[in-house]
């Protein structure tokens, strides 16, 4: 066992620089533990993980006698090591799993993995091509890849378990689940099935997010906005060929009319169907002098001739740019007068398409007239669709143009050299009025960080418009923390209609469905998919590739006519439906919601928050969970994101074990990792780094001060309330008021307040204020003496409320604290958490001792400015070295203030830290006047409502007593008679 000295006790604030006397040091009880200094995570850590994760999981799910408490994982990502943000989230969901264990509850954490989609099948292709040598992904079968897939996920899955429990997550590790599992994709199938049936899946042709990267189709939560990205923005005029009855009155009939039409998408106007304009906006016709063609008449929004006449000077020739730009404007048309009026394809000699009417079309910016292609973009696709105008996309899985855009574009990357080429062409036609770069927020694929189109083809949907009302109902009833996320969730679910679910990929749950071989008419019905149900729940997905058509499809019907589809599933669809495990194995029909809590980044309300919400209340009519929190993203020391591309992440490992240079990156443990996660408003984006980490406090020190003053101590050996005097009375206020507000934070989630109560507890009401006053009894009192005996007590309530409040953010050092005093409890535990969260009595919110604080506060500030002016004066030393005197007024016998001095006169000396106290009643003119230079020093204390007095500081008359230090002594050298009749009794 370690003895803590004096000077090693860093929880004073100013620690003597000289020891006991050696004769009587041995007499001095000081304080004597087990516990290290140092926490030497990399030798102590393990000894306490298993009785803290799978022994305490294990346990509670037996023993614990409280209702189930479901706390669902979000799935990460099985591709890959895990970054800070990992930690972060599973650290987060492991406080509030520990404490509900500790208040009683049956646990349910049933860890997951996300296993499907597209960076491992990247990852799978990458192998064939680095081992077979090979460029083609044709040379290997859907199999292959879906067999090197399934290791790729497997091997990070078990690294990423291992790092997980490295953090010293509770969890149900040895059956978490995965998305790649078997009895996982045939409940993934039936809630499809079960969609399928209510109505909810349908396939339709139209524009969807497109990534020519990834060669597949895209959800809205699968998309990043790059806010850098470059495009060229393009008007174009489009040349009449049919006049409506509105125009032909207002022009001659051998006038060449133009519409100047305008588009952000230039790629795309080889596919052009119409061109859109609003029915009540005001267009006019005009004639400029900037083209070859004076006489033309060019169609605008009359709100936008001030952009009309900067279009045609900067798009002129150069020759031309000297002279003046005029507009002429002939007449004005309304938006409906243009209907009816026919006009010639961009890059077709005889292709005539329709004017339109569009309620989106607006004059803020560009003609007013809009480049409509159905096929690349849901407005247009929208508006075209009820006007019986089909998209059309001459546009490839590469992002290549096909033969149908014509062979000057066939080949060409629409956002390569396809953009160029339809400006080439656009030229060469007369038809380019302006052009111009600009810089906007544009989608990327989140994985290949590169952008995505808007491409129609034919896809698998889920229709969330029918089901938004009771989603949006459903919301009501769940608590979100942040509230603010309420209106983020809400949002993204009332911009959605639809869900496009199929991908173009090989990794994945297959979608059920079959084709009839000459018609592409889908077969998917009860029969078809409950058939393919059962297969996958035999032989698992893998048989959609590897089992013949004939096998696949249901008996009743001719496999000669029909052939399989190779689209799998979104994964998020697959995450979105692993509430199925708590729904079929742990039902709860009388809540409303499946699982308690879901704990995700706040990245998942377009994700998996809303992909299981959308789910769950299409088959269950309720939300997935009741509770919903969220948490930001990792920034590093200097505020910026933290990403791979700017190399600063941080890496767990690093953190808690620390880097190659241990003076440049030192080892931390996983408690203080958790404690920074612990520390942080984890709901918005948030900052680690080396300063950072070099700031977190330790409460080491606080706990094995407390240990080493307890050492010996017994549960039975406490003192009753009653008599465990003022300070002893005033720090169970204390300890009530922590533990009630602990208590608090944690129903609330807020883990940052409980780290804030843990700093102000350990650091104010231990350090600065009990602890701190207590020391003199606790080194120099007889061991087994009621003064020490009720000292004692209230440590050891302190240490408890310490120990428990600390243990679900920081479970190894709680365990190894609470194993150095678990065998002086009454009811000794094999593990902290295996005792029940501690309650404080309600005795001890004991109005009385709230206002005796109140007052002592009140003397202590006073005396220690007056102790500090001494000092200064060089009257005084150390604090011992004076005495106080509290003068109260002779009038005011019912004045609390004077009640507390008079009957407590040591305790307020103790608080103090003086070698003593005398309390007087004095008459206001003799009262003792501040006199620094006779060495007195005095002011007045005025307590609201408690009363007044006046204290005075003065240099202690008796000598310095060589055990205790107090100036108590009557002669020099000698002990005092306290510290006399310990010896006395010590030594009878």
């Amino acid at each position: 066992m370690s003895t803590i000295s004096p000077i090693e006790d860093t929880q004073t604030k100013r620690a003597p620089k000289e020891k006991p006397d050696q004769k009587y040091a041995s007499t001095l009880l000081l304080p004597t533990t087990d516990l290290p200094l140092r926490g030497d995570a990399v030798n102590r850590e393990h000894l306490f993980r298993q009785r803290a994760t799978s022994d305490l999981y294990a346990w509670q799910r037996e023993h614990n006698p409280n209702s189930l408490f479901i706390l669902h994982d979000g799935p990460p990502y099985a591709n890959g090591p895990l970054h800070l943000g990992h930690a972060l989230n599973k650290v987060l969901k492991d406080f509030i799993s520990r404490q509900k264990v500790m208040k009683g509850h049956k646990v349910d954490y049933r860890p997951g993995w996300d296993c499907h989609g597209l960076p491992i099948e990247l990852k799978a292709l990458a192998s064939f091509v680095n081992n077979k040598d090979v460029s083609n992904k044709q040379e290997y079968t859907s199999v292959d890849i879906r067999n090197v897939s399934k290791a790729t996920a497997a091997s990070a899955v078990e690294a990423q378990k291992k790092d997980f429990l490295s953090y010293g997550v509770m969890a149900d590790w040895d059956n978490a689940y995965k998305t790649m599992d078997r009895d996982y994709e045939v409940q993934q199938l039936n809630v499809f099935f079960g969609m399928m049936k209510k109505g909810l899946i349908y396939r339709a042709n139209k524009p969807v997010y497109w990534s020519p990267s990834s060669q597949t189709a895209l959800a809205e939560a699968e998309l990043e906005y790059n806010d850098k990205h470059m495009s060229l923005t393009a008007w174009v005029a489009f040349t009449l060929k049919k006049l409506s009855p509105s125009l032909r009155k207002l022009l001659p009939e051998d006038t060449t009319a133009q519409a100047v039409v305008w588009t952000t998408t230039p790629w795309t106007l080889p596919a052009n169907r119409c061109v859109a304009v609003h029915p009540k906006m005001v267009y006019n016709l005009f004639r400029t002098n900037s083209t070859s063609h004076p006489d033309n008449v060019y169609i605008a929004a009359k709100g936008l001739m001030g952009e009309m006449q900067a279009r045609f000077a900067h798009g002129r020739p150069q020759q031309q740019q000297q002279s003046e730009v005029t507009l002429t404007v002939l007449g004005e048309v309304s938006g409906q007068d243009l209907v009816g009026c026919e006009y010639l394809h961009p890059f077709s000699d005889d292709l005539l398409q329709p004017f339109i009417l569009a309620d989106y079309v607006t004059a803020d910016t560009g003609s007013g007239l809009v480049h409509t292609s159905p096929g690349h973009g849901m407005d247009d696709y929208k508006a075209c669709k009820a006007l019986g105008i089909d998209p059309f996309c001459p546009v490839d899985r590469n992002g290549l143009f096909t033969a149908e855009a014509g062979p000057v574009f066939e080949g060409k990357d629409v956002l390569g050299d396809g953009a160029v080429q339809v400006f080439k062409e656009l030229a060469l036609r007369g038809s380019l009025v302006d052009k111009q770069k600009y810089v906007h927020k544009y989608p990327y694929d989140w994985r290949t960080k590169k952008p995505v189109i808007q491409r129609a083809t034919p896809q698998w949907f889920a229709d969330v418009d029918s089901i938004k009302p009771n989603v949006l109902k459903s919301l009501e009833s769940v608590r979100i923390v942040p509230e603010a996320g309420r209106r983020r969730l809400e949002g993204f679910v009332l911009s959605r209609t639809e869900w496009c679910i199929s991908r173009q990929r090989s990794w994945g749950v297959p979608i059920p469905v079959f084709y009839d071989r000459e018609t592409d008419e889908p077969l998917m019905t009860p029969a078809s998919v409950q058939h393919v149900i059962e297969i996958v729940r035999e032989h698992g997905s893998d048989a959609w590739w590897t089992m013949s058509d004939e096998e696949l499809l249901a008996p009743e019907y001719d496999s000669s006519k029909y052939r399989r589809g190779l689209d799998t599933m979104d994964v998020w669809f697959d995450s979105g439906t692993s509430w199925t495990m708590i729904q079929n194995k742990m039902p709860r029909p009388d809540q409303p919601f499946v699982a308690d809590v879901y704990l995700e980044g706040s990245d998942q309300h377009r994700g998996w928050f809303q992909s299981s919400l959308l789910t769950s209340v299409a088959l269950t009519g309720k939300a997935p969970y009741g509770t919903l929190i969220t948490h930001g993203f990792l920034l590093d020391d200097k505020g910026f994101k933290q990403s791979k591309s700017l190399g600063n992440t941080t890496d767990p490992k690093v953190v808690m074990k620390g880097g190659e240079d241990l003076k440049k990156d030192p080892a931390y443990d996983a408690d203080v990792l958790r404690l920074w996660a612990a520390s942080s408003e984890y709901t918005k984006d948030i900052s680690i780094g080396k300063t950072i980490l070099a700031q977190w406090p330790r409460f080491r020190a606080t706990a094995r001060f407390m240990l080493g003053n307890l050492n010996g101590f017994k549960a039975k050996n406490m003192v009753p309330y009653t008599d465990l005097g003022v300070l002893g009375r005033i720090m169970l206020v204390e300890v009530f008021d922590f533990m009630q507000g602990v208590d608090a934070a944690y129903d609330s989630f807020t883990f940052n307040k409980v780290y804030g109560l843990l700093q102000h507890f350990s650091s104010s009401s231990l350090s600065a204020f009990y602890l701190d006053v207590a020391k003199d009894t606790l080194y120099s009192e007889l061991k087994d003496s009621p003064k020490r005996l009720a000292v004692q007590t209230v440590l050891f309530h302190a240490l408890n409320a310490f120990t428990q409040s600390i243990a679900p953010l920081a479970p190894h050092f709680a365990e190894e604290v609470y194993e150095s005093y678990r065998d002086s409890t009454s009811t000794p535990q094999p593990s902290v958490f295996r005792c029940p969260w501690w309650t404080a009595p309600n005795e001890w919110d004991n109005a009385s001792s709230r206002k005796q604080f109140v007052v002592l506060k009140a003397l202590r500030s006073t005396a220690t400015s007056l102790l500090e002016r001494a000092r200064m004066a060089k009257v005084l030393g150390p604090s011992l070295e004076g005495v106080i005197e509290v003068q109260l007024p002779l009038e005011g016998d019912e004045s609390y203030l004077g009640e507390l001095a008079s009957s407590s006169a040591a305790q307020v000396a103790t608080y103090v830290i003086v070698s003593g106290v005398t309390v007087t009643r004095v008459a206001a003119a003799d009262q003792t006047e501040d006199a620094p230079q006779e060495g007195v020093f005095a002011a007045d204390v005025l307590v609201p409502e408690m009363g007044s007095c006046r204290v005075v500081v003065r240099k202690a008359s008796l000598n310095k007593c060589p055990r205790c230090w107090m100036y108590t002594s009557a002669l020099a050298d000698a002990l005092c008679s306290r510290c006399d009749d310990v010896l006395a009794t010590s030594n009878a």
